[in-house]
C-alpha cells in the first residue's frame, strides 16, 4: 500500500528511498502516520506500569526495597537477558515479512494478557485462595503482591520482544533525510500520549486501576495490530562479515560481546547510560515527594500533563537545531547542565516547605521555564545513537547499551529503596525522606555527566562533526562510513548574543539582592534583610566578576580563531549558552517570586534558602561553562564557518 517501485510511477511523481522501499509522498505520509500511531499506543501502555503499580504496591504496604525490586530491578534481569537476544537475532533474521515485525506480532497477545492480570491481581488472588487453600496461610496482601511480582515479569519479558524491535524499525523504513523531522514528530505524539494520560487517567489509578490496565491491554493489542499490517520492511542485505557458526549458540554471544564491546567509545556511551539509569530508578518514587510537598493526585496528573503539553509545543522548535548543533554536542552539554539544575532546584525543599497550592505554580512556572532544553535533549538523544552506532548492527548496539542500563537497574532499584528506607529511619519513619531523593539523582547523574564529557572528547578524536564514522572491527575499513549531515559551529553573531543573555542573568541577579533587600526592610523581615547583605550580596558580585573574567577569556580566543591562532581556553557553542542562558534568565523570575512568597509566609529561612540557590546556581553554570571552554579547547579552532547546506 505505501510502497511502489520506480517503474509504477509517472516520471514527474518523486520518490523517497529507505533501502529497497520507495515511496512517494502520500505512502512518506502513511508510514509517518502508522509509526506514529503504534508510538501513541506504546507511550500509554508505559504510562500505567511506572504509575499506576507504585500506588498499588504502596497500598498493600510493600516495603521501598520489594518496591525497587519489582519495579526495577526484575525488569532490569530481564532486560539484560532478552533485550540483547532479540535485538542480535533481529538485526540478522530475514523472512519475506522483514526481520523487526516478525518478533512483535508473535508475542504481542501474551504481553497484552500480562497487562491485563496485572489489573486484576486482587482478583486472581481471591481465586487462587479459593481453589489452594494452603495459599489462605498468608496474608492476601503478601499473595497480591506475590501475583503482581509474576505478572510484572511475564509483562516485561513479553515487552522486551516488542518494544526492543519496534524502535529499530524505524531506521529500516524510515528515508534517511527525514529521520531528523521524523524523531521531532515521535516526542510530540509521545508526549501528547503521555500529557492526555497524565490529565485525564491518572487521577483515578487508586480507584480504577483495573479499568485502566484493562483499557491499555485493548488500545495496544489493536493499535499494533494494525500498525503490523500497514507496515512492510524491504528486503535486506546478507550480514557482513560473519559465516553462519558466529551468529548461533556461543558463536553468537562471543560475536555479540565482541563487536558491542569494540571500542572504548561504545562502552563509555553504555557506561554513561548505564549511571543515568541508577539515577532514574529514584524516580519511581517522586509520586511520594510529590504527595509529601502536598500535592493530591490530581494536582500531580495536572502537572506532569502541563510538563507534557509545554514539551510537546517546545519539541515543534526543536528538530531543525538537533541537525544544526549535532545531536552528540547537544547531549553532552545539556547533561552537564543538567546536574546544576539538579542541584540548586531541589536541595532547597529539605529546608523549606510551602503550602502545596503555591509549590503545584511554582511546578508550573518551572515546567515553561525548562521547556526548550528539556524538548531539545528528548529530540537528540535517539538521534545521537543514530549518528553513533553502526547502522548494519542498530539494534545489536542499542540492545548493548539496555543490557548495561538493566545490568544497573538490577541493583538500583533495591539500592534506591534501600537509600530511602534509611533516610526514612533517621527521620523517625516520616515521608520527609523522599525529599532527599535528589541526593541519589545526583551523584550517579553527575558521573554519568563526567563520563559523557569524555565520550565527547573521543568523538571529537575520531572525526567529529565533519570526519566522524562509526568504528567497525568486523569490516575491512574498521569503520562504517555513513552520511555526514553539516552543522554550524561557534558564530560570532550568535555568540554575541550569548554573552548579552549571560550578562543580564548575572547582572540582574546582583541588582536583584539590594532590590529585596530593601522590600524586605520595609516588610520588617530583618533577619531576611541582614543574611541577603552579609552572605548573598557578596557572593552574587563574586559570581559577577568571575564571568566577566571568563567571557574576556572567550572573546580573546575567538579573536584568535579568526586568526587562526592557537586557541588557550577554547569557545563553547554558541547555541548551548542560549538555550541555557535563556532558561535561567526565565528562573530569575521564579527565584523573585520564591522569596516573595515566603517573605509574605513570614519564613525568612526559607528566603535565604531560596536566595542562596540563586547564587549557587549563578556559580555552577558559570563553572560548567569554564569546564566546556577546556573541552573544546583544541577543536573549535574555526569561527563563523557556516556550511552552504546548512545556511
Amino acid at each position: 500500500m505505501m510502497t511502489f517501485s520506480n517503474t509504477d510511477q509517472p516520471a514527474a511523481t518523486k520518490t523517497y528511498h529507505c533501502g529497497t522501499l520507495t515511496y512517494t509522498k502520500a505512502g512518506l505520509f502513511a508510514i509517518f502516520a502508522w509509526l506514529l500511531w503504534g508510538d501513541f499506543c506504546i507511550t500509554l501502555m508505559e504510562a500505567v506500569v511506572p504509575s499506576v503499580l507504585p500506588l498499588k504496591l504502596k497500598s498493600l504496604g510493600c516495603s521501598n526495597w520489594m518496591m525497587g525490586l519489582i519495579l526495577s530491578s526484575i525488569p532490569g534481569v530481564l532486560n539484560m537477558t532478552i533485550c540483547p537476544y532479540v535485538s542480535f537475532k533481529s538485526d540478522r533474521y530475514r523472512s519475506r515479512w522483514g526481520r523487526r515485525l516478525p518478533f512483535i506480532i508473535w508475542t504481542l497477545p501474551f504481553l497484552c494478557i500480562s497487562l491485563f492480570m496485572l489489573g486484576w491481581s486482587d482478583e486472581i488472588r481471591v481465586f487462587l485462595q479459593r481453589c489452594s487453600p494452603a495459599l489462605n496461610e498468608y496474608a492476601p496482601a503478601t499473595v497480591t503482591i506475590g501475583l503482581i511480582a509474576f505478572f510484572m515479569m511475564m509483562f516485561q519479558f513479553f515487552n522486551m520482544f516488542v518494544n526492543s524491535v519496534f524502535w529499530y524499525l524505524f531506521n529500516d523504513v524510515v528515508p534517511a533525510q527525514f529521520i531528523g523531522r521524523f524523531v521531532g514528530l515521535l516526542r510530540i505524539v509521545s508526549t501528547l500520549a503521555a500529557t492526555l494520560y497524565n490529565y485525564f487517567i491518572f487521577r483515578y489509578a487508586e480507584s480504577h486501576m483495573r479499568e485502566i490496565f484493562l483499557g491499555a491491554a485493548v488500545l495496544y493489542f489493536i493499535g499494533f495490530g494494525l500498525l503490523c499490517m500497514m507496515v512492510k520492511e524491504g528486503e535486506y542485505p546478507p550480514v557482513e562479515g560473519e559465516q553462519d557458526k558466529d551468529n548461533k549458540g556461543i558463536g553468537g554471544i562471543k560475536t555479540y560481546f565482541r563487536e558491542a564491546f569494540s571500542h572504548k567509545l561504545y562502552w563509555l556511551i553504555f557506561a554513561a547510560a548505564g549511571f543515568q539509569s541508577i539515577a532514574g530508578a529514584m524516580y519511581a518514587f517522586n509520586i511520594f515527594f510529590n504527595r509529601e510537598m502536598g500535592l493530591p493526585l490530581a494536582q500531580i496528573g495536572t502537572l506532569a500533563a502541563v510538563n507534557g503539553v509545554v514539551a510537546m509545543v517546545a519539541m515543534y522548535c526543536t528538530a531543525i537545531f538537533v541537525d544544526r548543533w549535532h545531536p552528540m554536542r547537544i547531549v553532552t552539554y545539556i547533561t552537564v547542565f543538567n546536574v546544576s539544575a539538579m542541584i540548586s532546584s531541589s536541595w532547597v525543599w529539605v529546608f523549606v516547605t510551602l503550602p502545596g497550592d503555591y509549590y503545584f505554580w511554582l511546578g508550573f512556572g518551572g515546567a515553561f521555564i525548562g521547556m526548550f532544553q528539556g524538548a531539545l535533549i528528548n529530540a537528540a538523544t535517539f538521534p545521537r545513537q543514530m549518528r553513533t552506532f553502526p547502522q548494519s548492527r542498530f539494534g545489536q548496539f542499542c540492545s548493548a547499551q539496555a543490557m548495561v542500563q538493566s545490568l544497573c537497574n538490577i541493583g538500583a532499584g533495591v539500592g534506591a529503596g534501600l537509600f530511602i528506607d534509611l533516610v526514612r529511619y533517621f527521620c523517625h519513619g516520616s515521608d520527609f525522606a523522599y525529599r532527599f531523593n535528589f541526593v541519589w539523582i545526583t551523584f550517579f547523574s553527575g558521573i554519568s555527566a563526567i563520563i559523557a564529557i569524555y565520550i565527547y572528547i573521543i568523538w571529537y578524536r575520531l572525526g567529529g562533526d565533519e570526519h566522524f564514522h562509526p568504528p567497525a572491527p568486523w569490516s575491512p575499513k574498521q569503520v562504517e562510513e555513513m552520511a555526514i549531515t553539516q552543522t554550524i559551529g561557534p558564530q560570532t553573531r550568535w555568540m554575541k548574543l550569548a554573552f548579552r543573555i549571560f550578562d543580564a542573568l548575572i547582572a540582574l541577579s546582583v541588582l536583584g539582592v539590594p532590590c529585596m533587600m530593601w522590600w524586605m526592610y520595609h516588610k520588617q523581615a530583618m533577619f531576611a534583610y541582614k543574611w541577603f547583605g552579609i552572605l548573598l550580596l557578596p557572593l552574587s558580585i563574586l559570581a559577577w566578576l568571575w564571568w566577566q573574567w571568563l567571557k574576556r577569556s572567550i572573546s580573546s580566543d575567538m579573536a584568535r580563531a579568526r586568526n587562526g591562532d592557537q586557541l588557550r581556553n577554547g569557545i563553547p557553542h554558541h547555541g548551548m549558552l542560549i538555550v541555557v542562558g535563556a532558561k535561567y534568565l526565565l528562573a530569575l523570575g521564579l527565584w523573585i517570586t520564591q522569596v516573595i512568597i515566603a517573605v509574605n509566609l513570614n519564613m525568612e529561612t526559607g528566603a535565604i534558602v531560596f536566595g542562596l540557590a540563586n547564587v549557587v546556581t549563578n556559580f555552577m553554570i558559570i563553572g560548567i561553562i569554564q569546564i566546556m571552554c577546556r573541552v573544546e579547547r583544541g577543536y573549535s579552532i574555526t569561527i563563523d564557518v557556516v556550511p552552504a547546506r546548512a545556511a
